[in-house]
Order: structure tokens, then sequence, then C-alpha cells
């Protein structure tokens, strides 16, 4: 499996955002336990979910801080790039 996700350093913090579906960050279970599973994939640093709406607006899911953070950054500044899941 793969997923869309990108490491980010940031003000002395580094983290994770991953590209989930809606419906994910929309059930907080569903969301700690993709947050949880996608975590070693990453090294063991936060994982924050980022899902858009029909109209390509990104909600976040996860860490308040970074989640607030995230909500600034144009989609377009994010590195992206495809990570695999064994």
């Amino acid at each position: 499996m793969r997923v869309q996700g990108a490491v980010i350093r940031e003000q002395g913090q580094t983290f994770a955002v991953v590209v989930v579906k809606p419906h994910v960050v929309q059930n907080r279970a569903e969301a700690a336990s993709a947050i949880s599973s996608f975590m070693p994939i990453f090294g063991g640093v936060p994982v924050v979910l980022m899902a858009q709406d029909s109209r390509g607006r990104a909600t976040y899911y996860g860490r308040p801080d970074i989640s607030r953070f995230m909500a600034s950054v144009p989609l377009r500044a994010i590195p992206w790039r495809e990570y695999s899941i064994s």
C-alpha cells in the first residue's frame, strides 16, 4: 500500500502529514487508529492527518498545535511524496 505524505521540520519540530479520505478525519476512533498505524513509517514522529473536501479545502486532525500550524500552510508548499507501507 502507498500513502501520500510529507515530513516537515519547522520551528525545531519534526512531524509528518499524511493524506487520508475525509471520513477518516471525521471519525475520532478511525483517525486515532490511522495515526498509530502511520507513526512507525515516519520514525515515531507526531503524525497529523490531512483530508480535502470536494472543493480542495484541507482539514487536519492530530496534535492541535501542529494542526493549527498546518492550516496556515498552502498545500502547494508541502513537500509531498509517496511512502510505501508493507
